[in-house]
């Protein structure tokens, strides 16, 4: 590694926004580059923080195969933080207006089911009960 591409490193380094996924990557590839010691063994640098060898080796194999750039790139998956939720702002409003409000005739209080069949009829598009309990968890 060249001192400029040392200095980048750093400098990505000490910004507060940095990922701790490419913070354990530049502490390896800084472990690891022979052109500034004092270079660690695989062992040294898994015990110093905390990661498991194979990862320190897909980072080294990664950085000598596509260079710098590509080994601080995150890439995130469009299934992960990204997806479109099902259940948004409007939706959850409406969810909050019908849990509040008085309870079906022969019940005593809403259950996830009722929930679910009541947004079925209320918004056409049917919504899980698993969205609708993370979406009243979230909300206390």
């Amino acid at each position: 590694m060249t001192d400029d591409e040392l200095k980048r490193l750093n400098k990505i380094l000490r910004q507060k926004n940095t990922s701790e996924t490419v913070a354990n990557r530049i502490r390896i590839l800084k472990d690891m580059d022979a052109n500034h010691p004092p270079v660690k063994t695989y062992k040294q640098c898994a015990s110093d923080h905390g990661i498991s060898e194979p990862t320190i080796t897909n980072v080294v194999k990664k950085f000598v195969n596509e260079g710098l750039d590509a080994t601080i790139k995150l890439k995130r998956s469009v299934n992960s933080d990204n997806a479109q939720r099902k259940v948004d702002g409007r939706v959850e409003a409406k969810l909050l207006e019908v849990a509040c409000g008085p309870v079906p005739e022969g019940h005593s209080r809403w259950t996830l089911r009722l929930l679910e069949a009541q947004m079925k009829i209320i918004l056409d598009e049917p919504i899980s009960r698993e969205a609708i309990r993370r979406t009243l968890k979230k909300t206390t």
